[in-house]
């Protein structure tokens, strides 16, 4: 799966709103029963399976769905599971949890600690993985079927971007070494914890002139964790971090901000102009794939559907 692709972007708005889930005080709710509302190509999907779509659309669109389109979107979801299988696309299970985990990592907890903050919010897990294959399966298949989506040339990208600013258009873009460092406070701590660490971590920040230097330091003090280098290029960021990280001089700290694990601050090892697209062009270029993208798949999904049997048990 490509690093920034449609999928890629879904899942992590997803992921971002899921974490908006986990403080929600929300019982589950009782089972229904596992009654069958429509066979798709002889699969069903049952009461049970809408009653979670429901929930599970509501809390990523803050949206309440009708019970038709969660129904539609389960429809769409087998017709691409159905028709990546016909393909070879069977995701491996592995895959499947990897963007699970992937999904916990970006809302600051493990793997365990996301399943169980979701299923409290009322959101069946399982259900959540369903989707997360059918988008991985779909873009998998939409891409490979359909190569043009990706085929825009240097020419479309610069036409595209005639009416964009100029700024907008020659930002460089660089590639960054970078290391991640968490001063750990144990979950449900007070604030006054968090505070209390935030205090150290600025203390740190003042004293780290340099990776070489600094890391050892902050591996040497108490509950600290220091990641291993990274390598990541300003395409790969929205535009608060990279502004964060280009502010932020090499061999220096980016300002504390509080997750759920603590208080954490990004060391700037290294920063170098990366060759290949502005970040302007890059830009211009993800959104034209994205249209393509949409537009192909948004197709395709109609065939299947006109292909579909569809049946509504008596």
């Amino acid at each position: 799966m490509p690093d920034i692709s449609v999928c890629t972007q879904h899942l992590r708005r997803l992921a971002a709103a899921l974490v908006i889930a986990l403080g929600l005080a929300v019982a589950a709710q009782p089972a229904r029963a596992q009654s069958v509302v429509v066979f798709v190509n002889g699969e069903p999907i049952t009461a049970l399976d809408v009653d979670q779509r429901i929930k599970l659309i509501e809390v990523s669109t803050h949206k309440a769905p009708s019970r038709q389109e969660a129904l539609d979107e389960l429809i769409d979801e087998k017709l691409k599971i159905q028709i990546g299988k016909r393909y070879g696309l069977d995701i491996p299970d592995k895959d499947i949890e990897s963007s699970f985990s992937a999904m916990a990592r970006r809302a600051g907890q493990t793997s365990k600690q996301f399943s169980e903050g979701l299923g409290h919010a009322g959101i069946n897990v399982p259900a959540l993985k369903r989707r997360i294959k059918a988008d991985i399966t779909w873009s998998s298949l939409i891409r490979g079927k359909f190569p043009s989506v990706n085929a825009v040339g240097e020419r479309d990208v610069l036409t595209a971007m005639e009416s964009k600013k100029t700024d907008e258009k020659d930002a460089v873009s660089f590639q960054y070494t970078l290391r991640e460092l968490l001063f750990i406070v144990p979950h449900g701590s007070p604030p006054a914890a968090f505070e209390a660490r935030r205090k150290q971590a600025e203390e740190l920040r003042h004293r780290f002139e340099s990776c070489e230097q600094g890391v050892p330091f902050a591996r040497a003090l108490t509950d600290v964790a220091v990641r291993e280098p990274v390598r990541r290029t300003s395409l790969d960021m929205g535009a608060p971090q990279r502004a964060a990280l280009d502010a932020t001089a090499v061999g220096h700290l980016t300002a504390p901000e509080q997750t759920q694990q603590g208080i954490e601050m990004i060391a700037v090892c290294a920063r170098e102009k990366a060759a290949g697209d502005t970040i302007g062009m890059a830009q211009t270029r993800e959104a034209m794939v994205a249209e393509r993208y949409n537009a192909q798949a948004k197709r395709y999904l109609e065939q299947l559907r006109r292909e579909a049997i569809i049946e509504t048990p008596h």
